[in-house]
């Protein structure tokens, strides 16, 4: 059991999700204060704050309280997500994916050479028919 799981631990994957996982957790500080800095402000532009610091739209309830909903932090979320994504595409995916291309282009490997080419049905269908033709009638009873 602990040499299963020590096999388990010493994979490139698990290191490599390791390694993701912190780096996204420090990433999302910086896009986090971003968004802080820079969004919400702008956002705030066009929603006045509440006492909370909560902005969006204000509606008097039935009982004539005042109530916000918050879009500035929905807003905020969305806007986080998709700088977490594009940051994480452009900045580590595409670059990765053109190293890689790149490599395989050197080395002369195409992804299409890795595939070994199988036969068609009627290519089947022939060797079928020959292989029968050569065993003779016998064995066609």
């Amino acid at each position: 059991m602990i040499k299963g799981f020590k096999e388990f631990i010493l994979r490139g994957n698990v290191i490599d999700l390791a390694v993701a996982v912190v780096i996204g957790g420090a990433f999302t500080a910086i896009v986090n204060a971003v968004v802080t800095s820079i969004i919400n402000p702008l956002v705030a532009l066009f929603y006045q704050a509440d006492e909370s610091g909560q902005f969006g739209p204000t509606l008097t309830g039935i009982y004539g309280q005042e109530v916000t909903f918050p879009l500035g932090t929905l807003l905020s979320a969305v806007i986080s997500f998709f700088a977490v994504a594009a940051v994480v595409y452009f900045v580590f995916v595409y670059p990765m994916n053109r190293i890689k291309e790149r490599a395989a282009a050197r080395a002369g490997v195409s992804e299409a050479a890795d595939e070994p080419q199988l036969p068609t049905e009627q290519e089947l269908l022939v060797q079928i028919r020959d292989l029968l033709e050569k065993s003779g009638p016998a064995a066609r009873t």
